[in-house]
């Protein structure tokens, strides 16, 4: 990737949307996912410099941000806890969001276990390396590559074409 150190502003076009659809793992709504977002993304650029892998760096504050939000969320009332994440709303952007194949897809990501569903946003709509995903997460790069592995037969399995009896 190309030194982005001083610009802000190809960061956040850059990794913008793989960052809000890793917060709506954690979060109820697009809106908070971007306020975890921009409130990571703040984190992210006071602190950046001397980081050995900044995207992985950028994940992890989104990651963390999310955790502090999920942890405040809890302490509000039960009514606010209930209406978290509303199911119908949308994790992806863009045109293609009334399409069949996306909606599963979507449906089938919120099924997988937090810890896989993470790796697949970093790795897949992020474009990490598994030892930058690792390193977001603090864990041996063979587990991340596994959890990706689980993760994708997984979602292999919840994707798997009806048979036709034609």
């Amino acid at each position: 990737m190309a030194d982005l150190s001083d610009d802000w502003q190809t960061w956040l076009d850059c990794h913008g949307a793989a960052l809000v659809l890793l917060a709506r793992q954690f979060v109820g709504s697009r809106a908070d996912a971007e306020d975890v977002v921009q409130e990571a993304f703040v984190r992210f650029w006071r602190s950046r410099t001397g980081v050995e892998e900044p995207a992985a760096y950028l994940f992890a504050c989104v990651k963390r941000c999310a955790l502090d939000w999920q942890r405040s969320r809890r302490r509000r009332s039960a009514r606010e806890e209930r209406a978290a994440r509303p199911e119908a709303e949308s994790l992806f952007v863009g045109a293609a969001e009334q399409d069949e194949r996306r909606r599963a897809v979507e449906t089938a990501l919120r099924e997988l276990p937090q810890e896989q569903a993470e790796i697949v946003v970093m790795k897949i709509w992020g474009g990490l390396t598994f030892p930058q995903i690792a390193a977001a997460l603090e864990l041996p790069v063979n587990t991340a590559a596994s959890r990706y592995r689980y993760a994708l037969a997984k979602l292999r399995e919840a994707l798997a074409e009806e048979p036709s009896y034609e």
